[in-house]
């Protein structure tokens, strides 16, 4: 494993913002192996992707897919991958008396039973090809009325699938045999709110955010096993309220004045720890209440970019000093305006964009964070953006994906529209995306 590699290896992947060492067979703009594409921050090299779209036009192909999930699709040797979950209510009784049994406000679904389940499509014609149960679980926990138990997105890597469920548990599905190599069910938090933290790939492990309510911790797993490698506690003080501890946000790694590090958001505190072995580099605070963070980070320019997720979200440029073991994070500068509280930041050449809960597009100068422009593109935005063949696209939640030139003047190219609700992010091939909604997957552009 990578971890085992001498130094200066070590800092060479680092070096390539870790995406390229995971690349599967093949070109890299025919794969989009797990949540933002190959290098985790929404960029993608791939060419011919469609402008304009609807239901009735540039359709390629619309496969419906049983069950509930808002994993990102990920695509790897001609073939598309998801993650669903179908689930069997828990009768009214039992649904009240659990219900009782948290502090929990938000809207809930409560289930006696659910079946954890990856689905392959073929890219070309639509055809589903798998539908495969992975994992299943008893009891599940409740989750949010807006989640699912599929959320998190999946990594491909060598003919392998690794799922995330959450609490419910991860596994690692061998797609030559289609069997299920390994599965570890031990790594539980309590969320009530659902999974929502995608994994993360370094070399030879798997990397995990598990921050609920009773404990906060970020984990490590041998990728050929399953087995815990490292396991390291949050360390930052929490809010004494526990339903403000917990975190959706997905981690990075890339480099940090010339060595790997995983940023790591969660409730009310940043981190960086050395992904060989999970000894924590660096801590700072948010400097005001942020927890149920969802997105993931984005790095440039000698800064990281950071939402800081529920209550009032804000925007962190932080800039890490120091080599070695002496690292000393500060905040470079903040924004408060528009902030998304679940969807990610994107960074484009020296322009960040992001689009809020509420509808509202912005682009910052990355390095100062003046703002170039704020306009009105939609209603309301969870998935993340991503930057293909020279366009930004933003995914609403009504479905509706709004194209627009980067640049510090706003310029809408099109506005497209699909039944149905999209969380989901997008994936980016050649010649297609691939969208998700509550009805189906589709490729838009290319195909049969």
């Amino acid at each position: 494993m990578l971890r085992l590699f001498p130094w200066y290896v070590r800092v060479c992947v680092a070096c390539l913002l870790v995406g390229a060492s995971r690349l599967p067979r093949g070109a890299a703009d025919d794969a989009w192996p797990e949540w933002r594409g190959v290098s985790g921050q929404g960029h993608t090299n791939a060419r011919g992707l469609p402008v304009k779209w609807s239901s009735s036009e540039n359709v390629a192909w619309k496969a419906k897919v049983a069950g509930r999930g808002w994993s990102t699709p990920v695509v790897a040797e001609r073939v598309v991958w998801v993650t669903s979950a179908i689930d069997r209510p828990a009768s009214p009784e039992d649904a009240k008396r659990r219900r009782q049994q948290t502090t929990n406000s938000q809207p809930l679904t409560i289930s006696e039973f659910v079946s954890l389940r990856a689905v392959g499509i073929d890219l070309q014609s639509g055809k589903l090809l798998h539908d495969i149960e992975v994992l299943n679980q008893v009891d599940p926990q409740m989750i949010h009325r807006d989640n699912s138990y599929a959320t998190p997105t999946p990594i491909l890597d060598g003919g392998r699938l690794y799922c995330h469920y959450g609490p419910s548990g991860i596994a690692c599905l061998d797609l030559a045999t289609r069997k299920v190599v390994w599965s570890n069910r031990r790594l539980k938090v309590l969320h009530e709110n659902g999974p929502g933290s995608s994994p993360v790939l370094w070399g030879g492990l798997l990397i995990v955010h598990c921050d609920g309510i009773d404990q906060q911790y970020i984990v490590a797993l041998d990728k050929e096993t399953g087995e815990i490698v490292w396991k390291t506690d949050r360390t930052g003080e929490l809010h004494e309220n526990p339903q403000l501890r917990k975190s959706y946000a997905t981690p990075l790694v890339t480099d940090i004045n010339g060595s790997p590090q995983v940023i790591s958001p969660a409730a009310d505190w940043l981190y960086g720890y050395h992904p060989d072995n999970g000894r924590q580099l660096w801590r700072v605070k948010y400097g005001q209440l942020g927890f149920s963070n969802s997105a993931r980070p984005v790095a440039g320019h000698g800064l990281l970019y950071i939402c800081t997720g529920y209550m009032k979200s804000e925007l962190l440029a932080v800039r890490v000093k120091g080599q070695g073991s002496a690292f000393e994070p500060a905040i470079a500068w903040r924004f408060a305006r528009q902030v998304p509280s679940v969807s990610s930041p994107l960074l484009v050449g020296d322009e960040l964009y992001f689009a809020s809960d509420k509808g509202i597009a912005t682009c910052l100068d990355a390095k100062t964070g003046d703002v170039h422009w704020a306009e009105r593109i939609g209603s309301r935005y969870w998935a993340s953006p991503i930057y293909a063949d020279g366009r930004i696209y933003f995914f609403d939640r009504d479905a509706t994906t709004t194209v627009i030139a980067p640049g510090k003047d706003f310029r809408r190219l099109a506005v497209n529209k699909l039944p149905g609700e999209m969380l989901a992010g997008a994936a980016a091939v050649d010649g297609a995306l691939i969208l998700r909604t509550d009805e189906a997957v589709y490729r838009i552009g290319g195909g049969e």
